[in-house]
């Protein structure tokens, strides 16, 4: 089974590094108008959340420290898939920026020649995180590179990275896979059922991580659609300001679902490899070094809750977004097919302005809480607007027999 199996919906992209990594040559000294299957050292993997960036970037770094180019079943494919390559070096952070000191360490490392494969490799996860001082101690590895190094950055687009990087690396951009695609991804690999593939990955619009957990987490699939039930019910001030509160449990517990099992896996670890014994007392010594550990969880746990809230308000999205689609009677496949029946009624009492004023508020909301506003407030106030516009509408405030599914 190779590397390049489980890249779903990609098929350009797959092939410009399948020839990279196959030429044999050594990377160039610029990323910027290489041949389309020159191997050059400096990347940038670009495309929207959950398109696979990182999941190309480690199957192209397989590929290069792989001696039969990423068969992905030798030591070098697991040692990559588990990130404990010798030759492999990662920069991923749960925090909101990528540090300086971090890209500083990391550029000291990738001056060393490999010391098993042909390359060395370096993969910086999220590179838009990085602040432009920290990008130009980076802009100076790429500047001059050792021979045998190569970078991959992953970003949501080029113009997330300062021009200067971008004249430095080789872009090549994803698209969002489509729905079948990744259904087909989920039945081929995770073993589960078409029907329920084919929901998952059409109301994760193509996320494949989303998709994921939605096709296998049966809470994740209820907490879904309380969240959905919940924005297509309220209709009065009070029923908002108490479903604030709930949206923001749900992201909590969504959050909690996703940390909760790595930080309790992290700890083990962390405590084994300081020769700890389950059960025993942390020596006073070693405590600086789990509280070191516990604050990163912490910082994790909180960009886990926003990363929770977003996905509750891309849900919600999608909600007014099939409403548009059908009061223009347009012949596009809804997101939530699931609820058609409950949506068409619901477009047909609807006023088109109301629902574009909710879409309006959705993005207030989410624009409000990445500025650091109290997400209940933001929540709140997004949530009497849906309120509002049902209100003026006077839908009731739950469906009929006939439209519910």
């Amino acid at each position: 089974m190779s590397v390049w199996d489980d890249l779903t919906g990609q098929p350009a992209a797959v092939d410009v590094f399948r020839a990279a990594a196959g030429s044999g040559s050594a990377p160039g000294e610029r990323g910027a108008g290489s041949a389309p299957d020159s191997m050059t050292h400096a990347w940038l993997i670009t495309g929207p959340p959950g398109s696979g960036r990182s999941n190309l970037a480690y199957a192209f770094a397989s590929a290069l420290l792989c001696t039969r180019g990423g068969c992905g079943e030798c030591a070098d494919c697991r040692q990559v898939a588990a990130r404990t390559h010798p030759d492999l070096s990662v920069l991923a952070t749960e925090r909101v920026i990528i540090s300086i000191d971090e890209v500083r360490s990391l550029v000291s490392s990738s001056q060393f020649s490999p010391s098993v494969s042909r390359y060395r490799v370096v993969v910086i996860e999220d590179a838009d995180r990085m602040v432009e001082r920290t990008s130009n101690v980076l802009l100076k590895a790429l500047e001059e590179p050792p021979e045998r190094t190569v970078w991959i950055l992953c970003a949501p687009s080029e113009a997330d990275l300062l021009p200067t990087i971008r004249s430095r690396v080789r872009s090549v951009r994803l698209r969002v896979p489509s729905v079948s695609d990744v259904a087909a991804l989920l039945e081929r690999r995770d073993g589960v059922d078409p029907e329920v593939a084919l929901v998952a990955a059409r109301e994760a619009q193509s996320h494949i991580g989303m998709a994921h957990r939605l096709a296998t987490d049966e809470e994740a699939r209820r907490r879904r659609a309380e969240t959905v039930d919940l924005a297509l019910s309220v209709s009065t001030v009070g029923e908002a300001v108490a479903g604030a509160a709930r949206l923001l449990e749900i992201a909590g517990a969504d959050a909690k679902a996703i940390t909760e099992q790595r930080d309790a896996e992290e700890r083990e670890h962390a405590l084994r490899s300081l020769g700890v014994e389950p059960g025993q007392a942390v020596p006073m010594a070693l405590r600086g070094q789990i509280k070191a550990l516990e604050d990163d969880q912490k910082r994790r746990a909180t960009r886990s809750l926003r990363d929770g809230l977003d996905r509750i308000l891309t849900d919600l999205q999608s909600l007014y977004r099939d409403l548009v689609l059908l009061q223009l009677g347009a012949e596009v496949e809804l997101v939530n097919a699931s609820i058609e029946d409950r949506l068409r009624a619901l477009a047909e009492a609807l006023d088109p302005v109301s629902v574009l004023s909710a879409l309006d508020a959705l993005t207030d909301a989410r624009r409000r809480i990445q500025a650091n506003v109290a997400p209940t407030l933001a929540l709140e106030a997004m949530l009497v607007t849906l309120a509002q516009s049902r209100a003026q509408a006077h839908v009731p405030s739950r469906p009929s027999r006939k439209a519910s599914v």
